[in-house]
């Protein structure tokens, strides 16, 4: 639940995002899209083209995977091997006849689903992430070649996963950074065998610094995409919006035609090896979106 109380006018003052914590970990992803569609939820749209193109230049041999962090149902995966966008899955997953299925006759359906939309370039991606459920749904379905339910922040890495990140070439984040550290990066990044590129899409009511700077102590050089930023949802109401522009304004940055407007957004930030830097440069792999 959101942490509330009564500010001046007698309304509840909010202090931080809605909580949506009763929809990440179920047996299959369709109140995930039914709630968070309700409110234009749009970041794995904005990621699937930038994603694609990273995965295609860092994984180059048999092998060699993409991690997805906080993956849930496997969405990036489904975005980034299938010839789907993510309004298919909209679609999809609201629709009267997957409404009308059990978890299990779902997850029948779409190991099919998945299978006849799998593109040929299609490549590995791990999944982590604290909700065993969507793990075990994203697993079943065929999205993720690997999935762990752990939580790094709280836990050392089990052996498996530890041995699963040595394949790892880049990293995928597009929600739940904020709730990440030097906790989960380091024990990712000290067991791959060929340091990882990292691709982040992060809310800005936040700071990415801290990570950014752990990063670095690893020898990657974070860029932030300075284009443009990326709508996420609508807010749910006009407390989550101004909590959302009075820590958007700490961070420093501007709200006006953004969190003011009714959105919260997301900047891209891109970590990678500093000889690697602008190769390509990060307008490039944004472009088209």
């Amino acid at each position: 639940m959101a942490e509330a109380r009564e500010d001046d006018a007698g309304e509840p003052a909010q202090h931080t995002m809605t909580s949506f914590d009763d929809i990440y970990d179920r047996a299959d992803p369709r109140a995930f899209f039914r709630e968070l569609g309700a409110f234009g939820y749009r970041t794995p749209h904005h990621a699937q083209r930038v994603f694609r193109r990273l995965a295609a230049l860092r994984l180059r041999a048999p092998g060699e995977a993409v991690l997805d962090l906080c993956c849930s149902y496997g969405i990036n995966a489904a975005l980034l091997n299938h010839e789907l966008t993510l309004d298919d899955l909209y679609a999809h997953y609201t629709s009267p006849r997957v409404a009308a299925m059990t978890s299990e006759e779902l997850t029948e359906y779409d190991t099919s689903f998945f299978r006849a939309r799998r593109r040929r370039d299609a490549v590995p991606v791990i999944g982590l992430d604290i909700a065993p459920d969507a793990i075990a749904y994203a697993r079943a379905v065929g999205l993720l070649d690997a999935g762990f339910a752990e939580n790094l922040e709280t836990a050392p890495p089990t052996r498996d996963l530890l041995d699963a990140a040595r394949s790892v070439r880049l990293i995928t984040i597009t929600g739940g950074a904020s709730f990440l550290s030097r906790a989960t990066f380091r024990p990712l990044l000290d067991n791959a065998r060929t340091l990882p590129w990292v691709a982040a899409f992060v809310l800005r009511t936040g700071s990415y610094a801290p990570i950014a700077e752990h990063l670095a102590g690893h020898g990657l050089t974070t860029e932030t995409y300075p284009g443009r930023t990326f709508v996420q949802r609508r807010f749910t109401g006009t407390a989550e919006q101004r909590y959302a522009v009075d820590a958007v304004t700490a961070q420093g940055h501007d709200p006006d035609g953004r969190e003011m407007a009714g959105h919260f957004h997301t900047a891209l930030h891109l970590s990678r090896p500093a000889a690697d830097a602008g190769t390509p440069p990060l307008d490039e792999l944004v472009a088209g979106e």
